[in-house]
């Protein structure tokens, strides 16, 4: 179900920020889409940002098509920048909330024009990087990728039949390599892992597989 609605769920954002240049205030849904992925991390790790983000659908089905597919640059994913970004945009969005409080239409837009600025920004990272830049230090994301550090399910097992032919990396939304736990019984779970499926997929010899029981 998830796999066919999934390169539809681009139009959610683009209808929201659509109406919600309109009419502010219904700037305030996209809560579900900041508290969703924090609120699934301890089960799943960053199941939702793979699998049910409106932005990820965006970036994966329509800017991908557009994107030069390079590597992502290794200082994105830095500890300390993700850190540095999660206070920023925390920090804008806490002073921009004090001003907007006890106006719905001005705290609806608060949501709006941080959907907006940062969508946009993710947007140009496609163009000029990969479609999923902006995901390797999206402040949700990361908050999400800290609570699945310390809880490693849903781990994706990778047999010994793999043949390291690094398809999976191609594959893999945030480059990340799977085949580098080839064998291992505790499998790959990178906190970054979107658990999109596209790495297995991909496979050619069927080797790879998450393990949905693990706890």
């Amino acid at each position: 179900m998830r796999k066919r609605i999934r390169p539809y769920l681009f139009w959610i954002l683009l209808a929201f920020l659509g109406v919600g240049l309109v009419y502010p205030a219904i700037g305030i849904i996209a809560l579900t889409c900041m508290i969703a992925p924090v609120a699934v991390a301890p089960f799943r790790g960053r199941y939702w940002c793979g699998n049910y983000c409106p932005r990820g659908s965006f970036y994966d089905h329509v800017l991908a098509k557009l994107s030069p597919k390079r590597k992502i640059p290794a200082p994105f994913s830095h500890t300390a920048f993700r850190a540095f970004m999660v206070l920023f945009i925390i920090s804008v969005f806490t002073v921009q909330m004090v001003y907007a409080w006890e106006d719905w239409a001005a705290v609806g837009r608060v949501f709006v024009q941080i959907i907006l600025i940062t969508t946009i920004v993710g947007v140009v990272l496609g163009l000029v990087y990969h479609q999923r830049a902006w995901c390797s230090f999206c402040p949700m994301g990361t908050l999400a990728s800290w609570i699945s550090q310390r809880k490693k399910s849903f781990p994706l097992i990778v047999e010994n039949s793999c043949i390291n032919c690094k398809l999976c990396t191609k594959a893999c939304p945030m480059q990340l390599a799977p085949y580098t736990a080839k064998g291992s019984t505790e499998g790959f779970s990178h906190s970054d892992c979107l658990k999109c499926d596209r790495c297995v997929e991909r496979c050619p010899k069927q080797a790879l597989q998450f393990n949905r029981n693990a706890k």
